[in-house]
Protein backbone atom coordinates (compact mmCIF):
# COMPACT_ATOMS: atom_id res chain seq x y z
CA UNK A 1 0.00 0.00 0.00
CA UNK A 2 1.13 3.32 -0.79
CA UNK A 3 2.11 5.39 2.57
CA UNK A 4 -0.44 8.42 3.06
CA UNK A 5 2.72 10.90 3.00
CA UNK A 6 3.81 10.58 -0.21
CA UNK A 7 0.55 11.29 -1.28
CA UNK A 8 0.52 14.19 0.61
CA UNK A 9 3.65 15.44 -1.01
CA UNK A 10 2.49 14.48 -4.33
CA UNK A 11 -0.50 16.65 -3.78
CA UNK A 12 1.12 19.40 -2.24
CA UNK A 13 3.67 19.30 -5.76
CA UNK A 14 0.77 19.67 -7.95
CA UNK A 15 -0.83 22.57 -5.95
CA UNK A 16 1.98 24.29 -5.10
CA UNK A 17 3.52 24.30 -8.56
CA UNK A 18 6.56 22.49 -8.26
CA UNK A 19 8.81 20.66 -6.06
CA UNK A 20 10.96 23.14 -4.49
CA UNK A 21 7.74 25.19 -3.62
CA UNK A 22 6.40 22.18 -2.21
CA UNK A 23 9.83 21.28 0.28
CA UNK A 24 9.28 25.29 1.33
CA UNK A 25 5.10 24.50 2.10
CA UNK A 26 5.97 21.41 4.33
CA UNK A 27 9.51 21.83 5.88
CA UNK A 28 11.48 19.27 3.75
CA UNK A 29 14.32 19.18 1.38
CA UNK A 30 13.64 19.57 -2.52
CA UNK A 31 15.58 15.82 -1.97
CA UNK A 32 13.54 14.27 0.36
CA UNK A 33 10.62 15.38 -1.80
CA UNK A 34 12.22 14.14 -5.18
CA UNK A 35 12.85 10.89 -2.98
CA UNK A 36 9.18 10.64 -2.94
CA UNK A 37 7.58 11.25 -6.23
CA UNK A 38 10.49 8.76 -7.68
CA UNK A 39 9.70 6.03 -5.08
CA UNK A 40 5.89 6.88 -6.31
CA UNK A 41 6.09 6.73 -9.92
CA UNK A 42 8.18 3.49 -9.36
CA UNK A 43 5.82 1.99 -7.18
CA UNK A 44 2.66 2.64 -9.29
CA UNK A 45 5.26 1.65 -12.57
CA UNK A 46 4.15 4.75 -14.77
CA UNK A 47 5.37 8.54 -14.75
CA UNK A 48 2.86 10.97 -13.26
CA UNK A 49 4.63 14.31 -13.55
CA UNK A 50 6.73 15.46 -17.01
CA UNK A 51 9.42 17.52 -15.48
CA UNK A 52 11.30 20.36 -17.73
CA UNK A 53 13.96 22.94 -16.47
CA UNK A 54 11.08 25.52 -16.35
CA UNK A 55 8.45 24.05 -15.37
CA UNK A 56 6.17 20.72 -14.18
CA UNK A 57 3.49 19.16 -15.33
CA UNK A 58 1.15 16.46 -14.69
CA UNK A 59 0.63 13.40 -17.45
CA UNK A 60 -2.39 12.03 -18.70
CA UNK A 61 -2.34 9.25 -15.59
CA UNK A 62 -0.86 11.76 -13.02
CA UNK A 63 -3.65 14.02 -13.88
CA UNK A 64 -6.14 10.91 -13.35
CA UNK A 65 -4.35 9.99 -9.88
CA UNK A 66 -4.39 13.54 -9.01
CA UNK A 67 -7.92 13.97 -8.89
CA UNK A 68 -8.09 10.42 -7.00
CA UNK A 69 -5.64 11.44 -4.27
CA UNK A 70 -7.31 14.37 -3.52
CA UNK A 71 -10.68 12.94 -3.06
CA UNK A 72 -8.49 10.35 -0.60
CA UNK A 73 -7.24 13.47 1.48
CA UNK A 74 -10.28 15.17 1.34
CA UNK A 75 -12.27 12.28 2.54
CA UNK A 76 -9.74 11.79 5.61
CA UNK A 77 -9.92 15.79 6.12
CA UNK A 78 -13.61 15.39 6.60
CA UNK A 79 -13.70 12.68 8.59
CA UNK A 80 -10.86 14.34 10.87
CA UNK A 81 -13.23 17.12 11.17
CA UNK A 82 -16.35 15.32 12.05
CA UNK A 83 -13.98 13.60 15.04
CA UNK A 84 -13.40 16.81 16.12
CA UNK A 85 -16.48 18.74 15.53
CA UNK A 86 -14.73 21.00 13.02
CA UNK A 87 -16.62 19.97 9.47
CA UNK A 88 -18.44 23.45 9.68
CA UNK A 89 -15.10 25.69 9.79
CA UNK A 90 -13.43 26.19 6.18
CA UNK A 91 -9.11 26.48 6.84
CA UNK A 92 -6.54 26.96 4.45
CA UNK A 93 -5.36 28.60 1.30
CA UNK A 94 -8.64 28.84 -1.52
CA UNK A 95 -7.21 29.59 -5.17
CA UNK A 96 -10.13 30.49 -7.43
CA UNK A 97 -9.91 32.07 -11.16
CA UNK A 98 -12.79 33.94 -12.24
CA UNK A 99 -13.26 36.47 -15.34
CA UNK A 100 -11.90 39.80 -15.14
CA UNK A 101 -14.88 42.10 -15.21
CA UNK A 102 -17.05 39.46 -13.48
CA UNK A 103 -14.90 39.33 -10.84
CA UNK A 104 -13.99 42.66 -10.10
CA UNK A 105 -17.69 43.37 -10.33
CA UNK A 106 -19.41 40.28 -8.95
CA UNK A 107 -16.97 38.76 -6.58
CA UNK A 108 -14.73 41.19 -5.41
CA UNK A 109 -17.58 43.86 -3.70
CA UNK A 110 -19.09 41.02 -1.37
CA UNK A 111 -15.71 39.14 0.28
CA UNK A 112 -15.78 40.78 2.99
CA UNK A 113 -18.94 39.15 4.51
CA UNK A 114 -17.42 35.77 3.06
CA UNK A 115 -13.82 36.60 5.29
CA UNK A 116 -15.32 37.68 7.99
CA UNK A 117 -17.26 34.53 8.23
CA UNK A 118 -14.10 32.11 7.69
CA UNK A 119 -11.54 34.11 9.24
CA UNK A 120 -9.67 30.82 9.18
CA UNK A 121 -9.56 30.88 5.07
CA UNK A 122 -7.22 33.02 3.02
CA UNK A 123 -8.55 33.56 -0.65
CA UNK A 124 -6.12 33.84 -4.01
CA UNK A 125 -8.58 35.35 -6.52
CA UNK A 126 -6.86 35.46 -10.11
CA UNK A 127 -8.97 37.43 -12.62
CA UNK A 128 -7.91 36.74 -16.09
CA UNK A 129 -9.86 35.85 -19.22
CA UNK A 130 -7.91 32.88 -20.00
CA UNK A 131 -9.31 29.60 -19.89
CA UNK A 132 -7.57 28.44 -17.11
CA UNK A 133 -6.34 24.45 -16.66
CA UNK A 134 -7.90 24.49 -12.85
CA UNK A 135 -5.99 20.82 -11.88
CA UNK A 136 -2.45 22.25 -14.13
CA UNK A 137 -2.17 25.32 -12.52
CA UNK A 138 -3.46 24.70 -9.53
CA UNK A 139 -6.82 26.30 -8.99
CA UNK A 140 -9.50 25.25 -6.23
CA UNK A 141 -12.41 26.30 -8.97
CA UNK A 142 -12.79 28.21 -11.41
CA UNK A 143 -15.93 30.29 -12.63
CA UNK A 144 -16.74 30.18 -15.98
CA UNK A 145 -20.05 31.91 -18.11
CA UNK A 146 -21.19 30.24 -21.17
CA UNK A 147 -21.87 27.10 -22.27
CA UNK A 148 -19.87 24.33 -20.78
CA UNK A 149 -18.00 21.70 -23.07
CA UNK A 150 -18.14 17.88 -21.41
CA UNK A 151 -15.32 16.86 -19.64
CA UNK A 152 -14.69 15.18 -16.34
CA UNK A 153 -15.46 18.22 -14.09
CA UNK A 154 -18.17 19.30 -12.27
CA UNK A 155 -20.18 22.40 -12.63
CA UNK A 156 -22.78 24.09 -10.73
CA UNK A 157 -24.99 26.35 -12.48
CA UNK A 158 -24.72 29.75 -10.34
CA UNK A 159 -26.73 32.20 -12.09
CA UNK A 160 -28.34 32.47 -15.19
CA UNK A 161 -26.90 35.00 -17.61
CA UNK A 162 -29.06 36.93 -20.15
CA UNK A 163 -27.14 38.44 -23.26
CA UNK A 164 -28.60 40.71 -24.93
CA UNK A 165 -28.09 43.43 -28.18
CA UNK A 166 -27.76 46.68 -26.52
CA UNK A 167 -26.75 50.17 -27.73
CA UNK A 168 -26.49 53.39 -26.89
CA UNK A 169 -29.27 56.03 -27.44
CA UNK A 170 -26.65 58.26 -28.99
CA UNK A 171 -25.80 55.76 -31.56
CA UNK A 172 -29.36 54.49 -32.12
CA UNK A 173 -30.33 58.29 -32.72
CA UNK A 174 -27.94 58.45 -35.53
CA UNK A 175 -27.95 55.48 -37.22
CA UNK A 176 -31.66 54.34 -36.24
CA UNK A 177 -32.52 50.89 -34.26
CA UNK A 178 -32.35 47.80 -36.51
CA UNK A 179 -36.28 46.36 -37.00
CA UNK A 180 -34.60 42.89 -38.57
CA UNK A 181 -31.94 40.50 -37.53
CA UNK A 182 -30.86 41.17 -41.56
CA UNK A 183 -30.58 44.59 -40.62
CA UNK A 184 -27.68 44.67 -38.46
CA UNK A 185 -25.79 44.17 -41.57
CA UNK A 186 -25.99 47.69 -42.31
CA UNK A 187 -24.80 48.58 -38.60
CA UNK A 188 -21.70 48.54 -36.62
CA UNK A 189 -20.97 45.13 -34.66
CA UNK A 190 -18.41 45.29 -31.56
CA UNK A 191 -17.05 42.03 -30.32
CA UNK A 192 -13.65 41.28 -28.74
CA UNK A 193 -12.15 38.04 -29.41
CA UNK A 194 -14.80 37.17 -32.05
CA UNK A 195 -16.40 37.06 -35.60
CA UNK A 196 -19.32 35.93 -35.35
CA UNK A 197 -22.74 35.97 -32.66
CA UNK A 198 -25.01 33.36 -32.85
CA UNK A 199 -28.03 34.38 -31.94
CA UNK A 200 -31.96 32.85 -30.97
CA UNK A 201 -34.85 34.46 -31.57
CA UNK A 202 -38.18 33.89 -33.72
CA UNK A 203 -36.58 32.72 -36.46
CA UNK A 204 -34.25 29.84 -34.36
CA UNK A 205 -30.61 30.13 -34.61
CA UNK A 206 -29.13 32.61 -36.68
CA UNK A 207 -25.30 33.21 -36.86
CA UNK A 208 -24.57 37.00 -37.49
CA UNK A 209 -20.49 37.77 -39.27
CA UNK A 210 -19.10 40.62 -37.03
CA UNK A 211 -18.12 43.93 -38.58
CA UNK A 212 -17.25 47.21 -37.28
CA UNK A 213 -14.82 49.89 -36.72
CA UNK A 214 -12.96 48.76 -33.52
CA UNK A 215 -10.87 45.71 -33.02
CA UNK A 216 -9.80 44.46 -29.50
CA UNK A 217 -9.18 41.76 -27.22
CA UNK A 218 -10.92 43.35 -24.17
CA UNK A 219 -14.42 43.29 -23.05
CA UNK A 220 -14.30 46.30 -20.82
CA UNK A 221 -13.08 48.51 -24.22
CA UNK A 222 -16.53 46.92 -25.89
CA UNK A 223 -18.24 47.77 -22.98
CA UNK A 224 -17.07 51.75 -22.74
CA UNK A 225 -17.06 51.70 -26.92
CA UNK A 226 -20.80 50.99 -26.47
CA UNK A 227 -21.32 53.47 -24.12
CA UNK A 228 -19.75 55.99 -26.02
CA UNK A 229 -21.89 55.00 -29.05
CA UNK A 230 -19.62 53.46 -31.62
CA UNK A 231 -21.85 50.93 -32.56
CA UNK A 232 -23.94 47.83 -31.13
CA UNK A 233 -22.73 44.83 -28.68
CA UNK A 234 -23.55 41.37 -27.12
CA UNK A 235 -23.92 42.06 -23.33
CA UNK A 236 -24.49 40.19 -20.83
CA UNK A 237 -26.96 42.04 -17.83
CA UNK A 238 -24.25 41.35 -15.68
CA UNK A 239 -22.12 43.84 -16.77
CA UNK A 240 -24.81 46.15 -18.17
CA UNK A 241 -27.65 45.90 -16.24
CA UNK A 242 -27.56 49.49 -14.28
CA UNK A 243 -26.70 50.82 -18.12
CA UNK A 244 -29.59 49.46 -18.69
CA UNK A 245 -31.77 50.99 -15.65
CA UNK A 246 -30.49 54.34 -15.96
CA UNK A 247 -31.24 54.87 -19.83
CA UNK A 248 -27.37 54.88 -20.92
CA UNK A 249 -28.06 51.87 -23.41
CA UNK A 250 -31.38 50.29 -24.95
CA UNK A 251 -31.75 46.84 -25.71
CA UNK A 252 -31.73 46.15 -29.77
CA UNK A 253 -34.22 43.77 -30.93
CA UNK A 254 -35.34 42.51 -28.02
CA UNK A 255 -36.93 39.03 -29.19
CA UNK A 256 -32.59 37.73 -30.42
CA UNK A 257 -30.74 36.83 -27.73
CA UNK A 258 -27.58 34.77 -27.14
CA UNK A 259 -27.88 31.40 -25.95
CA UNK A 260 -30.46 30.32 -23.28
CA UNK A 261 -28.11 27.61 -22.06
CA UNK A 262 -25.67 30.02 -21.37
CA UNK A 263 -24.71 30.32 -17.16
CA UNK A 264 -22.70 31.45 -14.39
CA UNK A 265 -20.50 28.63 -13.32
CA UNK A 266 -18.36 27.30 -10.21
CA UNK A 267 -16.58 24.34 -12.26
CA UNK A 268 -14.09 22.03 -10.13
CA UNK A 269 -12.12 18.91 -10.37
CA UNK A 270 -14.64 15.74 -10.19
CA UNK A 271 -13.84 14.38 -7.01
CA UNK A 272 -16.69 12.69 -4.22
CA UNK A 273 -15.57 14.90 -1.45
CA UNK A 274 -15.03 18.49 -1.85
CA UNK A 275 -13.33 20.16 0.58
CA UNK A 276 -15.18 22.24 3.15
CA UNK A 277 -13.05 25.43 1.76
CA UNK A 278 -14.87 25.21 -1.69
CA UNK A 279 -17.93 23.80 -0.66
CA UNK A 280 -18.58 26.89 1.68
CA UNK A 281 -17.25 29.16 -1.21
CA UNK A 282 -19.79 28.00 -3.74
CA UNK A 283 -22.89 27.92 -1.35
CA UNK A 284 -22.06 31.44 -0.44
CA UNK A 285 -21.92 32.26 -4.63
CA UNK A 286 -25.15 30.63 -4.74
CA UNK A 287 -26.76 32.11 -1.91
CA UNK A 288 -25.69 35.59 -3.27
CA UNK A 289 -26.69 35.24 -6.25
CA UNK A 290 -29.63 33.63 -6.32
CA UNK A 291 -32.09 32.44 -8.83
CA UNK A 292 -32.72 35.99 -9.59
CA UNK A 293 -29.51 37.70 -9.62
CA UNK A 294 -29.30 41.08 -8.32
CA UNK A 295 -28.75 42.05 -11.44
CA UNK A 296 -31.31 41.19 -13.04
CA UNK A 297 -33.80 42.83 -10.27
CA UNK A 298 -35.61 45.65 -12.45
CA UNK A 299 -35.12 44.35 -15.91
CA UNK A 300 -37.50 44.21 -18.41
CA UNK A 301 -36.16 40.81 -19.71
CA UNK A 302 -37.04 39.12 -22.51
CA UNK A 303 -38.95 35.55 -21.57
Amino acid sequence: MTPLADLEVFARVVTSGGMSAAAREMGLSPAVISKRIKRLEDRLGTRLLQRTTRQLSLTEAGQGYYERVVAILASIDEAEAFVTRRSSLARGTLRVSAPTSFGRLHIAPHLRSFLEANPDLVVHLELSDSFVDIVGEGYDLAIRIGELDDSSFVARRLAPNHRLLVAAPSYLAERGAPTSIGALAGHALLSHNSDTWRLEGPDGSQVVRLHGPLKTNSSEVIREATLAGIGIALRSTWDVGPELKDGRLKVVLPEWRASRRVGVHAVYPTRRFLPQKVRVFIDWLAGLYGPVPYWDEGLDLPA
